[in-house]
């Protein structure tokens, strides 16, 4: 059976899930490096619609540089409140500057500081260099705006399998898998 869209699907269950006072945006995002090494840590989703699911890192983390070289990710969203988790499975794309500038801009001066002074997951001498190097960030952008860093952005998870789990009584639970094959989505049920 072909389904429209689960990317909607997902959309009504946030707004579902927002109207309950759940935090929609944690998501345990998996990468791979290239010799298949798995790693998993908690993003947040800034913004989701018919092209995909978008959080925003440093290009040269350790997710980004295991994303540049390996550009396929998976995301689990677990709302235990809800007894709902939501699968996706993708490639990853950057997203277009202009998009990662205006949720940049949008973003506290703090956190713009911290994208400058934060070389993330690099190895890092003390917690006073880190501090050294904000004051330093926050002198070179005194008094006026700060620019997003050209290694920061967003990068967006273009889906091509999603999976909607709903816990039921006895462990019955229902699981719908939904995957895109020439442009279209089908759909089954899963064994729990």
């Amino acid at each position: 059976m072909t389904i429209a869209d689960p990317i909607a699907e997902y959309i009504r269950a946030a707004a579902r899930a927002e109207q309950r006072g759940v935090d929609t945006a944690p998501a345990a995002l998996g990468t791979a490096d290239l010799g298949g090494r798995p790693a998993v840590r908690i993003v947040l989703i800034r913004h989701v619609d018919d092209r995909g699911f978008v959080f925003h890192t440093n290009y040269n983390s350790r997710k980004g540089t295991e994303l540049s070289g390996n550009p396929y990710a998976a995301l689990c969203i677990h709302w235990p409140a809800l007894e709902e988790q939501i699968r996706i499975e993708g490639r990853v794309e950057r997203v277009p500057p202009e998009e990662s500038d205006a949720y940049f801009d949008a973003r506290p001066r703090g956190s713009q500081i911290g994208a400058w002074a934060s070389e993330q997951s690099a190895d890092l001498p003390s917690r006073a260099a880190l501090e050294a190097r904000t004051r330093e960030i926050e002198e070179r952008f005194d008094g006026r705006a700060v620019p997003r860093p050209p290694y920061w952005g967003g990068l967006r998870v273009v889906p091509d399998r999603m999976e909607f789990w709903y816990g039921r009584p006895d462990r019955l639970h229902d699981r719908v898998l939904y995957l895109k094959s020439g442009g279209f989505w089908t759909t089954s049920r899963l064994y729990p």
